[in-house]
């Protein structure tokens, strides 16, 4: 996993997503700790644009455990949804019981923070909308679940790119910006070469460890 500068505070002129982020963070730590069903339903589960976005931040977060593989599983079944035309989604109960820490949440908020405003900066509500709509989002269920898996694979630090490449998928479906919907597509076709690459290096090490 990598991680970026944590984020104490989100700014007044935040956008949806990290404002709603600050809301979860504030819900966690009131709870204490919140299962995955809770997550995305204070994300807004009817909407599969916040489903991607908060099942990708988790993977950037430094700490312990198989967090990739976990939430990277998730988004994978989010993914088949969405190929299926599903407009609500849901996680097999073995997932969507499964309890996140105040303490998780809180560190994930911090950490990543600085993506989500970053990306935010660079939408434009309604720009090429075409390309961000209901019908857009029917085509990217293949993409995203390439990404997915990318990220559940236990690659040091190769979650970077696919994530960062899904959070603005995310956030250009949430504000209907197709061009940032696109550069995100775009990020993702070289999130996936880089992490086949890596893929393919860790092959070869292995077999020239090997041997014949």
């Amino acid at each position: 996993m990598t991680s970026t500068e944590p984020q104490d505070s989100i700014p007044a002129e935040a956008g949806v997503a990290s404002t709603r982020l600050a809301r979860l963070r504030a819900h966690a730590a009131e709870r204490g700790a919140v299962s995955l069903d809770e997550l995305m339903s204070a994300m807004g589960r009817s909407s599969i644009a916040f489903a991607i976005l908060i099942l990708s931040l988790p993977a950037l977060t430094p700490i312990p455990g198989p967090f990739g593989l976990v939430f990277g599983s998730c988004l994978a079944i989010v993914s088949l949804q969405i190929i299926a035309g599903y407009r609500r989604i849901w996680l097999p109960q073995f997932l969507g019981r499964r309890q996140v820490s105040g303490a998780t949440i809180d560190l994930m908020v911090r950490y990543t923070a600085p993506l989500v405003l970053r990306v935010e900066s660079l939408l434009q509500n309604n720009r090429m909308r075409r390309f961000a709509g209901p019908r857009a989002q029917a085509f990217l269920g293949i993409p995203v679940l390439l990404l997915a898996i990318a990220v559940a694979l236990p690659i040091p630090f190769g979650n970077m790119l696919p994530v960062a490449a899904l959070v603005m998928i995310a956030l250009g479906l949430m504000e209907r910006d197709g061009l940032v919907t696109i550069l995100g597509l775009g990020m993702g076709v070289i999130a996936l070469g880089a992490t086949g690459g890596l893929v393919y290096a860790a092959a070869w090490g292995l077999g020239s460890i090997v041997g014949p």
